[in-house]
């Protein structure tokens, strides 16, 4: 029968594994990534890196539109400017309802504004107030502003131009860039405990497996997506706010090697223009529209809105309520019965309009001006989710003339935008930081010589795209005094080379093994395909795990279901088969999601109140306990860690310090 994306070998019973090929690499540097924060890396490791000493990035994608700015953005939504670093330390923390490393934070607020200025000198067209139009920011150029931290960009090609930049950096120094390889796996050292020594995966594009010895490793894939039942289904079924191929290898592969998480139960779940998944904070911020409940209330202003939010004081009290507050409103009062909710793009548009007749603009001036908001208001889209603009042209909206629904969507992880889930790191060595939080090199994980930065850093939200790249750049600079400390440390692997081949090739064998035994190869009672455990994984998470169909509600004893459900599915996970390269990546993108959802669902059972309502709801512990860790309380960290050797699971609780004052 006719096989779809049939491998390059020939069709034979079992795949000759002979014929893939195995190319081994030692580097002292390896940045596994292609994003944001690995493009920081690849930019600054450079400058800090012995004479002599050996680089690699390496991405499964390609690093010009890899990660989360692949398709552009319409603003860089982390600068400093007239602010101070204590200002985004105090509004991270209310904004993740007061649990975060503020030393990550304030050492990330230092620093950020460098990557953006370096952006601008790359060519990325940042808007600046009228008079400033021709200066730098360097050179005082105001820049536009659509709230407190957040700056306009013409965007479309913000990633193009980063990923240029960070390749120029590798080529300058005679570095390696290793572009469409999948890393699947990092590898502990075989005599040094506690230590990473390398890691592999393989070319999705040829019949290779990679294998990389480094003394030390930056892990920065981005967060994860597709662990939820998406809202969109059948032909959009690949529709999702974060891009689609953030699988939670950060997390996963980390965690395998005995990382210490953090903040694994704190998920992301943005309200966003319904079904084309289109951002919404342009609109909020630069044309200040507001939002109304199904009978045209502005149900934000109610009396039943404020008792709401009183619940949640002292946090619901900032001059900004949190992220997840706001989903919390939008779901009560849908739940209430005063659905659906409408961003009120018309109003918006049209008070632009009245304010400039006001101020006496003639006709002429108010047409084109209002050519201009009409420009403004898809450019938003067309410069980072063009769906969304389709959507819209499809369904013959004019968004200035009528308003459109806006809804949650399904839960992310993911610790570089409005969340932060992810790896225990290290801050920076001063003697302001507690002693618990400085234990090694800036951004390394509890593992020796591993590494992370942007969604790879847990407890420190808020980051997005310039913060992503600015924290690279740090763990860069650390990365290399690791290098220069350990110059005689020897990456030896504990497997050989056949052994991992055998591991990373396993689905293609019970694939070949198995396809011709039905006359339908995807169903089949030998294996599971990746499309089939995705889906399994997602009606499990959805339903039990406090997905959006039960409003994002779970409880102790759902929680136990779905972990029984997932020990099932890693069994199932064995027999997942791949008919060729394209589906052995999906393959092992599940048993990362596989990994990274059982962490978060263990967080959220040791987590016994409702920290992030409107993200996840805990219905048996449904208000939040601001008691600290000396309380016994919940205002803390809750930590987990897998040992590599037992097999074994355990959660912690850890202090939250406050190093910024109110």
């Amino acid at each position: 029968m006719g096989l779809p994306n049939k491998p390059t070998w020939e069709l034979l019973a079992e795949p000759d594994l002979s014929k893939v090929a195995v190319e081994e690499y030692n580097y002292d540097a390896l940045i596994v990534g292609g994003g944001m924060a690995a493009c920081g890396a690849a930019f600054e490791i450079g400058k800090w890196l012995p004479d002599g000493a050996t680089c690699c990035m390496v991405d499964k994608a390609s690093v010009e539109r890899s990660g989360a700015v692949a398709q552009g953005l319409s603003a860089i939504n982390t600068y400093i400017g007239e602010n101070t670093p204590s200002d985004y330390v105090r509004m991270v923390r209310n904004d993740l309802m007061g649990i975060v490393r503020e030393d990550l934070i304030f050492d990330l607020g230092r620093h950020v504004d460098d990557s953006v200025h370096h952006f601008e000198e790359w060519g990325l067209p940042i808007w600046k107030q009228k008079g400033d139009e021709g200066k730098k920011l360097t050179e005082g150029g105001k820049p536009v502003r659509t709230g407190k931290w957040q700056i306009m960009i013409n965007g479309e090609s913000y990633k193009c131009i980063v990923g240029e930049a960070a390749k120029a950096a590798l080529e300058e120094k005679g570095y390696d860039l290793h572009e469409r390889v999948f890393i699947v796996k990092l590898l502990l050292d075989a005599n040094k405990e506690n230590t990473i020594a390398g890691a592999v995966g393989f070319s999705t594009r040829e019949n290779k497996v990679c294998i990389y010895k480094a003394k030390a490793i930056m892990v920065a894939c981005g967060g994860a997506v597709n662990i939820f039942r998406p809202r969109s289904t059948d032909e959009g079924k690949g529709r999702a706010w974060y891009p689609v191929w953030n699988a939670g290898s950060t997390y996963a592969m980390c965690m395998q090697v005995g990382a210490e998480m953090t903040m694994m139960e704190n998920r992301f779940t943005p309200s966003r223009f319904k079904d084309g998944y289109g951002p919404v904070g342009a609109w909020f911020l630069l044309f200040k529209a507001t939002v109304t409940n199904g009978y045209g209330e502005h149900y934000v202003k109610s009396d039943a809105a404020k008792a709401e939010l009183a619940k949640y004081k002292p946090y619901s009290e900032s001059a900004v309520t949190p992220t997840c507050l706001r989903n919390h409103l939008m779901l009560f009062e849908m739940k209430e019965g005063r659905g659906p909710i409408f961003m009120d793009t018309a109003a918006a548009l049209n008070a632009f309009l009245e304010q400039k007749k006001a101020e006496g603009m003639d006709e002429k001036a108010l047409k084109k001006y209002w050519k201009e908001l009409e420009s403004e208001a898809w450019e938003d889209f067309l410069d980072m989710s063009v769906g969304q603009a389709g959507l819209w042209a499809s369904m013959n909206i004019e968004p200035e003339k009528v308003g459109s629904e806006i809804m949650p969507t399904e839960p992310y992880m993911l610790g570089s935008h409005s969340g932060c889930c992810g790896i225990w790191v290290s801050g920076p060595s001063e003697d302001w930081v507690p002693d618990e939080y400085k234990w090694g090199y800036n951004r390394m994980t509890t593992v020796n010589g591993l590494f992370t930065a942007g969604d790879g850093v847990g407890a420190s939200g808020h980051k997005f795209s310039s913060g992503a790249h600015s924290e690279g750049r740090i763990a860069a600079k650390s990365m290399a005094r690791y290098i220069r400390d350990n110059a005689d440390f020897a990456p030896s692997l504990k497997q050989s080379e056949e052994e991992l081949k055998e591991e990373i090739y396993k689905p293609v064998k019970v694939y070949y093994e198995n396809y011709q035994k039905t006359t339908h190869e995807m169903v089949n009672p030998n294996y599971i395909k990746p499309r089939h455990m995705m889906e399994r994984l997602m009606k499990y998470t959805d339903e039990y795990g406090g997905g959006w169909s039960p409003y994002y509600m779970t409880n102790g004893k759902l929680l136990e279901i779905v972990m029984r459900h997932l020990q099932w599915l890693r069994e199932d996970s064995e027999k997942m088969a791949a008919g060729g390269l394209h589906e052995l990546l999906r393959a092992w993108e599940n048993l990362h999601r596989i990994w990274t959802v059982e962490d978060h669902l263990r967080h959220i059972q040791f987590r016994e109140e409702s920290r992030y309502p409107g993200f996840y709801y805990r219905g048996d512990f449904m208000q939040v306990d601001d008691k600290g860790f000396d309380e016994g309380g919940w205002k803390c960290f809750v930590n987990s860690k897998y040992d590599p050797n037992s097999g074994e699971w355990t959660c912690m609780k850890k202090k939250c310090y406050q190093i910024i004052a109110d």
